[in-house]
């Protein structure tokens, strides 16, 4: 089961609409699910909420600390609270994953992401579960920096909109540890309809110009 479920980005107005706040859109629309506030605890360094559901108790985490930061945060109360990294999920912005999807994971490599590299360090192991919720790559590896501090057109911050909604619901699956349902749920994404054509008008009668 999951006892922490941690979101990432960077703090500040300057940061909140970017593709690399992605994990913190999460825990914050979680957070208003469940009623719970978020406050600022600066032995960790981090907005954190603890929540009690059905007698189960779990927290919600979104480090102050800038990413390449964030292990800081996970590793102190994970420890302070006995948590192992497996009952810990990381809600991360990923490249490899286009807008609108999303992937859950448990363990494997950073892949380059500085928050992950960070958790990695803290903890001393990758083992633990991560959602990687899709910002799309820019194409060009060089361009990636600019593009995860960037944010996203409109259409696709609605795709990841959308997909934040949609995962949330395999919240209750997380919780009990129920990792194939919730994988199950998070992975089942329904392709957008495409537009039906315009029809076309008829040809204007011989002798008449088109309106």
């Amino acid at each position: 089961m999951i006892k922490l479920f941690v979101g990432l980005g960077n703090p500040g107005p300057e940061y909140e609409a970017t593709r690399h706040n992605a994990g913190f859109w999460w825990i914050d629309a979680l957070a208003r699910e469940l009623k719970a506030t978020l406050s600022y605890d600066k032995g960790y360094q981090a907005l954190v909420a603890r929540c009690n559901l059905h007698g189960q108790v779990f927290w919600l985490l979104q480090p102050q600390t800038f990413m390449n930061l964030s292990g800081r945060s996970v590793a102190g109360l994970a420890r302070f609270f006995k948590i192992k990294p497996e009952e810990i999920l990381v809600v991360h912005d990923e490249l490899d994953v286009v807008p609108g999807q999303a992937k859950l994971k448990f363990g494997g490599s950073h892949a380059g992401h500085n928050g992950l590299r960070d958790i990695h360090a803290q903890l001393g192991t990758g083992d633990y579960w991560r959602l990687r919720l899709g910002i799309g790559h820019p194409g060009v590896k060089s361009e990636v920096i600019h593009w995860v501090l960037k944010k996203p057109a409109p259409e696709q911050r609605a795709d990841m909109e959308d997909c934040v909604a949609r995962t949330l619901k395999a919240f209750p699956a997380l919780l009990a540890g129920e990792m194939e349902k919730a994988t199950l749920v998070i992975h089942t994404h329904k392709a957008p309809r495409p537009k039906p054509p315009r029809p076309e008008k008829p040809p204007a009668p011989e002798g008449q110009s088109p309106p």
